[in-house]
Order: C-alpha cells, then structure tokens, then sequence
C-alpha cells in the first residue's frame, strides 16, 4: 500500500467554501483564532499523523496487541515511541479547553484530526477517540475533585480513557447490566462485576487507564433508569496527583477479532478482591446521561472511521489503477496492446463510485461536526438551538450511513486491485477488515435507523426534519438555476421529494411502530443519500462560483464532476428505496425464520 497523504485541499475547500468556518470563527468562543491559523494547524498535525501514526498501521495488524502472562499489555513494535510523539506533540488535546492544557480549537478541526488518524492506522487512532468521550463525559457532570484530579492528564494523553458499558448479557440492551456498586465510608464506591468489548481496556502506551464504567447501584430501579456512573482508575491517583496503588481490576483476556488487530479489545474484571474503587460521575441514576454525552460524540466519530479508511483505499486504487497494465482499453488504438486498468469503463466506475462517496462521507461528517461547534458558540438562541437540531438529526445518519459506505469503498478498493486486493501483502484488505467493526460498534446500524425514526424524527413535533428538507430543497433550487448544474438540481429535487414521501408516511404510521421499524434502515440509507448529495450540491455551488472568480480551474470542475456522478448514480436510487421504507411489517412477520 502506497503511503497516505491527507487530503488537504478537499478539506480547506469544504470547511472555507461550503461549510462556512470563518464565520464559526468570528464567534466570541473562537475569537482568538482564525482561518490561517486553524488551516495551519490541519497541515501540521497532517504531516505529522502522515509520518508518525501511518508506519505503525501495517506492522500493528500483524502483531496485535498480546495479554502476557503476567497479566500486562503489550503493544505493536513502534505503538508506544508514535503515542509518545503524539502526547508531545500536542495533537490530541488540540480542541479542549485551555484550562486544563487544551487548544481550544473547534471540535470540527479535532475530526479533521481523526480523519488523518483513522486513514494512517485505525486500531491506533481508538485511544484518542476513547479519551475524547471520557472527556467530554467527566466535563460535562463530574464534582471538582474528580475533574481536577483526572481531566488534565486525559486532555495531555499521559493517561487514556475507556468506555465500559457491554456485559454477556447486556449488549444494546444496556439496561439487563449486572455490574454493582456499593458506597464506601469515604465517598468513594466498591465496584464488582465483569464487562466485555472493551476497546483498549488496557495497554503499555500511558501510565494510567481511566475506566468509566456502568453500574446499579443498592436498590436501583431495573433498567436503565437505575444505571449510574462510576470513574474507576486503573492505578489509583494520591492526593498530590502522583500515582499510587493498583486498583481492584484486571483484563481477563483480548477478543481475537477480524480487525483493528493492534487495538486491544478486553474482557475487564472489577472487584475480584472485594472491590475496585471508583467515584460516582454526576448523580446516582445519571448513567444513560453520561452514557449518551459519550456516545454523541463517538458515533459521530465512528462515522468519520468509515470516511477515514475509504479516503485511504481510494488513494491506494487510484494509485494502483494507474500503474497497474491489464488489457487493450476499448476504442484505444490497435497498437496499445495493454494499457493502465484505469482506462477500463468499470474500474473507472468503482474509482468514481468511491470518490464520489469518500467526498458525501466527508462532507457529511464535517456538517455535523460544525453544526455541533455552532450549536455551543453562537450568540443567538433561535441559531444556536437550529444548529443543535441538525447535530440530532445528523449523528445517526453520520454514524450508520458513513459506516455501511465504508464497507462499501474498502469492498471496491479490493475489486480494483482485483486477485491482489485479496493478498494480505498488498495491504487493501486490511482495511476493509477494519472497516467492518464500525457498522457494529457504538449503537448497531439497526439502532442508528431506530434512533432517527423514534428519536429524530419526532424532535420540535416533526419540525427539524421539515425545515431540513425545506434547507435541501432551496440547494436543489439554486443548483437548478444553474445551467451547468441543473441536472444534479433535478436529482437532488426528485430523491428530496422521494425521502419527503417516506417521512410523510412514518408519520402517518407513528401508533404502528412495528410497521415503521420494519423499514427504518432503508429509510436511514435515503437520508444518508440525499445529505451526501446536498451537501455535494452546495459543494458544486461554491466550485462554480470560485471557478467563475478565477479560482483553480482543474480543481473547481472535478468537485462538479464528482457532485455530478454521485447524483445520477446514486441520488437516483433514492425513489426505489421508499417502497422499502413504506412497506411495513406484515410479509415480514408472516415468512417463517
């Protein structure tokens, strides 16, 4: 696998020329920033990620991480030397608050990041990302002495952070959990119980792992609503900052898994000794609060794993499309025996669909992103609670569509290569293993779709979703105004109006929840498709009119181009997918399984 390069100009064109982050930076919040400064940065962490992650990423599917017997964790060949460049680098903690040694950056730079991160080494960049939900959590209700004694560390990357919400038998259903807590006499609380699926539940990268973990409390009401909590260190922490003993807790043993090798995957154990010590995070019963400040932002991330490895298969593919020489090309001339692969009509074809793609996934991801920054910087209420809106809306979709994608163009990237893509040397299929844990991970697929018809659609009494469809229509509009870019304005408009009609009918059949779950992913997948194509379309706006004001010729017209092949490949599945969306429950209940 040739090496990666980030995608610099696509993203300084999204961010500056269809997403507007100049004007989130004018915000009080972003004051003391600005575009050069933000673009800058992206470059720098770019390079550095390029250089530094991306070496570890072949050798870290190879070796995996190893359980020794003695109970530590130790991980691939230069995992721990790249960690350390990163802790000294800064790069992790560049959008957090500068109290505790953030940047302050907006989180939509911080994506940026996690985008080079997941293209340079997926099973890698998952300690960062898991960091980043315990700090957002721990931010969001933790008392002072439990964000003074940890936040620090975790925004540095000195210490790492988990999630630990999965047991044998509560999965999705995180409400069936068993694990306990039982109150000391100092205010701290005795955990005991086991969990699984434990992404970097342990490791030799930092000296401490931060456990946040889901637990009922004494006399808990049954399901989620008696769900609480708990941070629970690894080591514990002395009152001076410095690190003591270690704490009631161990990795039973690592999943061997299809991919993201190098990144541990732990069954965790509390309480074998009587009880690890942790502390209550917010109040008692605030645990699907937490649980969900965490999962907000990791599905969103989870989204931006599928864009990151389909960004850097399709370099691969296109590089190797172009090297590679295979068959005469139809309507070259007879003295070309054999030509470069891209020439053939369906290589291209793949090439365009995992463009096309890759580009929707980013454009989506990033809208989500800034919607999500303006939501907590803008001045105006009406403003701030529409951006807030559009990040509800748009999580499940990021997450479930972004990820199905990524499965998608890793798949292609494999067919480009052909019998090639399917030799572990070559290095291609590597990532369409890693990509396959992201459909799964952080609320299923399924979930996501359950999630926007019973959560999403319902929000503001049906009124987000008619003013985002109201948004999407004004682009169909202005694109069909256009000469050059009326043909994507006329299937932006008919897929718009096909998603509208599968909405109405959700709607309709709001008391008949069976009937609307039954085609809730379909539905999930018209949405994913018609963002990507809006966001596409404002991306072939603000190209036309760069190009008009001299802007870069070559480039402005492959955005086009691109915004062109993805709505008449792919915006023009949409209408077929409302009957899927509409059909309700009844055949299916009826088959016998």
């Amino acid at each position: 696998m040739q090496d990666y390069t980030p995608p610099l100009d696509d993203i300084s064109f999204l961010l500056d020329r269809v997403l507007d982050l100049p004007a989130l930076l004018e915000t009080e919040r972003f004051a003391e920033l600005d575009p050069e400064v933000v673009h800058e940065a992206i470059e720098a962490a770019g390079t550095f990620i390029a250089e530094v992650i991306a070496p570890t990423n072949a050798i870290g599917d190879e070796m995996g991480t190893q359980l020794q017997p003695d109970g530590t964790m130790v991980t691939p060949d230069g995992f721990k030397e790249a960690y350390a460049k990163l802790v000294e680098a800064g790069w992790g903690a560049l959008t957090f608050d500068p109290a505790y040694g953030g940047g302050g950056f907006p989180e939509t730079v911080g994506i940026v990041l996690q985008e080079f991160m997941v293209s340079s080494n997926m099973a890698f960049s998952m300690a960062p990302l898991l960091t980043q939900g315990s700090i957002h959590a721990i931010n969001s209700v933790a008392d002072e002495l439990v964000t003074e004694t940890y936040l620090a560390k975790l925004v540095s990357g000195e210490w790492t952070g988990t999630m630990n919400l999965t047991e044998p038998e509560a999965g999705s259903d995180v409400g069936a959990l068993r694990t306990k807590a039982v109150p000391n006499d100092d205010g701290s609380w005795a955990i005991t119980g086991s969990k699984i699926y434990i992404s970097w539940g342990d490791h030799d990268m930092a000296e401490n792992v931060i456990h946040l973990v889901l637990a009922r409390t004494p006399d808990a009401p049954p399901g989620t609503k008696g769900i609480s909590c708990f941070v629970v260190p690894k080591i514990m922490v002395n009152d001076d900052g410095s690190l003591g003993e270690p704490n009631d807790l161990k990795v039973v043993s690592v999943e061997h898994k299809m991919g993201i090798n190098a990144s541990p995957t732990c069954t965790m154990s509390f309480g074998d000794e009587g009880g690890a010590t942790g502390w209550l995070l917010g109040n008692e019963f605030d645990g699907m609060r937490v649980m969900f400040v965490m999962m907000n932002m990791a599905r969103l991330s989870v989204g931006v794993q599928g864009l990151g490895l389909a960004e850097r298969t399709l370099q691969g593919a296109l590089s190797y499309a172009n090297e590679r020489v295979q068959g005469k090309v139809v309507g070259t001339p007879k003295e070309d025996r054999t030509s470069p692969i891209v020439g053939h009509p369906d290589v291209r074809r793949m090439l365009l669909d995992m463009r096309s793609l890759t580009e929707a996934m980013r454009g989506i991801c990033l809208m989500n992103a800034v919607a999500m920054d303006r939501a907590g910087s803008l001045a105006d209420e009406d403003a701030r609670q529409a951006a807030e809106d559009l990040n509800e809306l748009l999580i499940p979709i990021t997450k479930a569509w972004c990820t199905d994608m990524g499965v998608e163009v890793t798949s292609l990237a494999i067919q480009v290569y052909g019998g090639m893509g399917f030799v572990e040397e070559t290095g291609v299929s590597q990532f369409f293993r890693d990509a396959r844990i992201a459909p799964i991970y952080e609320g299923t697929n399924g979930i996501q779709a359950m999630d926007l018809v019973g959560r999403k659609l319902p929000m503001r009494s049906g009124g987000v979703v008619t003013d985002t469809i109201a948004d999407i229509r004004a682009t169909a509009a202005a694109l069909s105004a256009d000469d050059e870019l009326a043909g994507i304005g006329a299937r932006l408009a008919e897929a718009t109006d096909a998603l509208d009609e599968a909405t109405q009918w959700i709607f309709g059949h709001a008391g008949e929840i069976r009937d609307v779950l039954a085609g809730a992913t379909p539905y999930l997948r018209m949405w994913g498709l018609v963002v990507g194509g809006w966001v596409l379309g404002k991306s072939a706006l603000a190209a036309a009119e760069w190009a008009a004001d001299d802007g870069p010729a070559d480039f402005c017209a492959e955005k086009v181009r691109t915004a062109r092949w993805f709505a008449d490949q792919h915006l023009s599945t949409v209408v077929g997918l409302t009957a899927r969306a509409t059909s309700g429950a009844s055949l299916m209940d009826e088959a016998s399984l």
